[in-house]
């Protein structure tokens, strides 16, 4: 009696399933290597967080770091990398229908004020890169590309506050980016010893529900357009 031979078909399912499987587990590994290594640089900086509370922290070992991000400098350039595209993504998920520019752009700064609240990593990531004076993530490739979407959907914001005479011609996006961010990252990163100098309570609930509404007014007032007949006073500037 003939012997029947394997299926060349079955063979080859066999082989991408196992190709499959092996990738999802290396996907896995470098995302958990990713999640401890933001806690450890975010507690510890760069310069303080080591290899090795890395790794133990992944549940993993040494040399999986350096065979997925090739050095303790590529790990933290991937972890700011990282940092800012959740950021992205998070902000990609802000529901803005335009058809009410004061009320989009009061959710655009009240969604990064929220954000870094609710983030302290990226305070203190950012933080730490800013004493290396930005000398990791100059090296990044990506870095650009997370600047662009945030700019552009403060840029269509605007856009229609203008068109809609709510807003002043002449705003730059990335100029209200830039006072939005500022005024919430800011008492954000500096709550701590403001709080001890100011002699006030800066994380008191109310002290961040007045934050986030002072902030917001600012901001409202620096764009909203000036009664007609009315100069604003300021130099004409592009969005």
């Amino acid at each position: 009696m003939a012997t029947s031979s394997p299926r060349r078909g079955t063979s080859n399912g066999s082989t991408a399933k196992r190709s499959r499987v092996r990738e999802m587990a290396a996907q896995a590994t470098q995302e958990s290597i990713l999640r401890a290594a933001t806690k450890i640089f975010a507690k510890h900086g760069f310069a303080g967080g080591r290899i090795e509370q890395i790794s133990k922290a992944a549940k993993s070992h040494d040399r999986m770091i350096y065979y997925y991000f090739g050095s303790k400098e590529e790990l933290f350039i991937a972890v700011i990398e990282d940092t800012y595209r959740r950021f992205n993504d998070a902000e990609a998920h802000v529901e803005l229908n335009l058809d009410n520019p004061v009320e989009d752009l009061k959710t655009l700064v009240r969604f990064m004020w929220t954000y870094y609240r609710q983030h302290p990593e990226f305070i203190t990531l950012l933080n730490s890169e800013n004493l290396h004076r930005g000398k990791h993530i100059s090296k990044s490739l990506r870095a650009r590309e997370y600047s662009s979407p945030a700019i552009s959907l403060m840029a269509r914001v605007l856009q229609r506050g203008a068109q809609a005479g709510a807003f002043r011609p002449d705003l730059r996006a990335r100029d209200v980016y830039l006072m939005s961010a500022a005024l919430a990252y800011f008492y954000i990163s500096n709550r701590f010893t403001l709080s001890a100098f100011l002699g006030e309570d800066l994380e008191a609930p109310e002290a961040f529900a007045y934050w986030e509404e002072y902030i917001t007014d600012a901001v409202l007032h620096h764009v909203s357009a000036p009664p007609k007949g009315k100069p604003n006073g300021r130099a004409s500037r592009s969005a």
